[in-house]
Order: C-alpha cells, then structure tokens, then sequence
C-alpha cells in the first residue's frame, strides 16, 4: 500500500513573491522525516515519486464554522 503525503496551501503568500506556496501537514504510511517548513509544489512531487506516496491536497474549511467558538470540558 502506498503512503500518502498531505499538503495545503499557505495562506500568506503574495502573488509575485518567489516564495513556495504549500506546507506539508502530515505523512500515512511513509517513513519520512521533513525538515522544510514550507514547499514548492515540484519539490513535493519529487519527495512523493521518490518514496511512492500519493499527494493530497487538503482544501480550506467552511467560513460557517470559522466563527463558532468550541466548548472544551476538562
């Protein structure tokens, strides 16, 4: 079975910036260890044909819960 490498994309990055414009989340089933914060999208391609993990990009949440505030019992 195959890993997968979850990624998103970075909120704060300008359009004409050269910065990389993703942040890897979290690794299943690959033994990896990452050191970079934030990556471009060719780098995680390569990173992810190298160990033969699949790529998934993550999508941003509802606004409709940004809002609600979350009750936590200790």
């Amino acid at each position: 079975m195959a890993g997968k490498i979850f990624y998103r994309e970075r909120e704060k990055v300008t359009e004409n910036k050269k910065q990389p414009r993703f942040k890897l989340v979290a690794v299943a089933d690959v033994n990896l260890k990452v050191y970079g914060k934030h990556l471009r999208r060719s780098e995680l391609d390569q990173i992810a044909n190298a160990v033969g993990a699949e790529l998934i990009l993550l999508t941003h949440g509802d606004k409709k819960y940004k809002d609600e505030t979350v009750e936590v019992k200790d």
